[in-house]
């Protein structure tokens, strides 16, 4: 059975089985997609503005921050199962192929959008500085350049800044939309890449996860990767569930994804070496 898992509108994602024992039976956290404003799913308060008077530093701070949120566009994360790499319009295809589901619309609160469209998403998100995203492929299928991007996608996962005032704090969201890859770990390992890149290349030293109330098996997900609950609204049934990364939490970290390569994205698949602009 399918079950409502995390995202910030309560029950918009989805997870298969239950959240008892190993961690791989974690399955896909899914978020809403904003289908006529110029950001695809994203969190509740919208993008946080650079151009607010007061502290400077603070300023200057988010907007590093922000500006850091671009340098994956030529990053590719190798795993054990997944590997990530930036969403590109090679992507979109199969991402609105994914989105026709009335399942995944459903759980995602999305409306359907016009293939045209999801290619205005895509480069929005591409062009947006305050978010960071890669799209999960099977890692086997992949290597060695055995098959297109699109014929081995498996999801995404991404970052927002969430807070203007605090340009370290990063909301995390993982969304496995092929079934057959639901509860193999996929969706571990790409969300503890994320973190680690998170954590190392932006700056981000507290992640938080925001999931439906009822939402019991997405809630112990994240506690197995030591997230705490620190609140609950009761007006969209859902809670908050935080990490901060202290010292023991980032060598944790680190230790969970030390298997990880980064390599380049140019180098390994786009044709003769040019970046998608």
């Amino acid at each position: 059975m399918i079950q409502p898992c995390s995202g910030w509108r309560g029950a918009e994602g989805m997870r298969e089985g239950c959240c008892v024992g190993d961690w791989n039976e974690l399955g896909p956290v899914c978020t809403a997609r904003a289908a006529n404003a110029g950001s695809q799913r994203a969190p509740r308060g919208g993008v946080p503005s650079l151009g607010f008077t007061g502290d400077t530093g603070r300023v200057l701070g988010l907007s590093l921050s922000a500006e850091a949120m671009k340098i994956n566009q030529n990053t590719v994360l190798q795993g054990q199962r997944v590997t990530l790499v930036p969403y590109t319009s090679a992507h979109v295809p199969r991402y609105h192929e994914w989105m026709q589901s009335e399942e995944l619309q459903r759980l995602t609160a999305s409306e359907p959008l016009s293939l045209e469209q999801e290619y205005e998403m895509q480069r929005s998100w591409r062009d947006d500085a305050d978010k960071c995203t890669f799209i999960v492929l099977d890692m086997e299928r992949w290597s060695g350049q055995a098959c297109a991007d699109e014929d081995c996608m498996v999801g995404d996962v991404n970052l927002f800044l969430t807070n203007a005032e605090d340009p370290t704090l990063g909301e995390i969201e993982i969304m496995i939309a092929e079934p057959s890859y639901r509860g193999r770990g996929f969706g571990k390992e790409a969300t503890l890449m994320m973190m680690s890149y998170g954590v190392k290349n932006l700056g981000i030293t507290k992640f938080e996860a925001k999931i439906g109330q009822e939402n019991e098996p997405s809630i112990c997900m994240f506690k197995k990767l030591h997230f705490k609950e620190v609140a609950v609204n009761s007006v969209f049934q859902e809670v908050t569930l935080r990490l901060d990364v202290s010292d023991q939490e980032r060598q944790w970290l680190l230790e969970q994804t030390n298997h990880v390569e980064e390599k380049s994205y140019v180098e390994l698949k786009l044709p003769a070496g040019v970046l998608e602009t």
